[in-house]
């Protein structure tokens, strides 16, 4: 079932269309990937789910009725330019936005608690906002997103500002939120954390959607018939047949690399054989292309497409 459907929606500003025609579904459980460069219209789509804005036309659908204003309580929003009261104490600041979402004194300390602990913030809870870094203040706003139990979470950029150590504390959070039901749509210009968590996603170029779908089966659709490996062998093999193109050849002492392009009349088990007569393969992999990849490809061919 679909937690989101958007149908047809437009939206314009003055002259400019920041939307047009869009429609997708985003289906319960999953980690949505909305993507496209800036200006794409990410940022309007967003504030239509949070009903910041209303489109112009079409119709927004959430749990199988009407965005109402009423569904903001059960959404969750982390918005790019993130929004603390610099000189109020940080647990002061948590609680009173943790009550605003409708939970009561009680059962906002409790939960508050508990993210603290989890996330190791507690001797913060007296400090002021502006005494903690960039990264913490990540945190602390990642914390007060999901401290009501959203069943639908919106994150824009939210590994921004933070190290390797706190960006892999928020991936493994929002994994374990997914695994507990939690619909998740991330706008995000890392490709590398896309491919890590995303499920599904959404591409966006100038007001226009582009491509959506499930991320394996865009990666199984751009493949270009590639392949890696590792032959061990005193040697590098000589020639390749003509329907094998070698993309690379390197060695290190008796292991040969290669990058083969495996073109019209030829097969991925017909490479396999034929290098297997030339040594023995300890490693024979596809490559598939990368989000970065199919990300520029795609937005490359659409501009040029549509050249005024």
């Amino acid at each position: 079932m679909n937690i989101i459907e958007i149908q047809n929606v437009t939206k314009k500003y003055s002259t400019q269309v920041a939307l047009d025609d869009i429609s997708l579904q985003i289906k319960k459980g999953v980690v949505y990937g909305l993507l496209g460069p800036n200006g794409a219209g990410k940022t309007t789509l967003i504030r239509i789910l949070n009903q910041i804005t209303a489109p112009d036309s079409g119709a927004v659908f959430f749990n199988g009725h009407p965005l109402v204003r009423k569904d903001i309580e059960k959404i969750g929003y982390l918005p790019e330019e993130r929004g603390l009261y610099k000189k109020m104490k940080v647990g002061e600041q948590a609680m009173y936005l943790a009550q605003l979402k409708g939970l009561s004194k009680k059962e906002a300390l409790e939960r508050l608690k508990h993210w603290f602990i989890k996330f190791e913030i507690q001797n913060w809870w007296n400090k002021k906002v502006e005494e903690l870094s960039k990264g913490m203040q990540q945190k602390l706003q990642f914390i007060i997103t999901v401290v009501h139990q959203p069943d639908f979470l919106i994150l824009d950029e939210p590994f921004s500002g933070l190290d390797p150590i706190n960006t892999n504390l928020i991936r493994q959070e929002l994994l374990e939120l997914k695994r507990q039901g939690t619909t998740i749509i991330i706008s995000t210009h890392n490709m590398a954390s896309v491919e890590e968590i995303c499920d599904e996603i959404c591409l966006i170029n100038k007001a226009h959607k582009i491509l959506d779908g499930n991320l394996v089966e865009i990666k199984q659709r751009f493949k270009q018939h590639i392949y890696s490996m590792d032959l061990h062998s005193p040697q590098a093999i000589s020639f390749f047949p003509a329907n094998f193109t070698v993309l690379e050849q390197k060695a290190d002492e008796n292991i040969q690399h290669y990058l083969v392009k495996v073109m019209d009349g030829g097969s991925a088990n017909s490479l396999l054989q034929f290098v297997m007569e030339h040594g023995e393969v300890l490693a024979f992999n596809e490559v598939l292309p990368s989000m970065n990849d199919i990300f520029i490809q795609q937005v490359e061919h659409y501009n040029q497409e549509h050249q005024s």
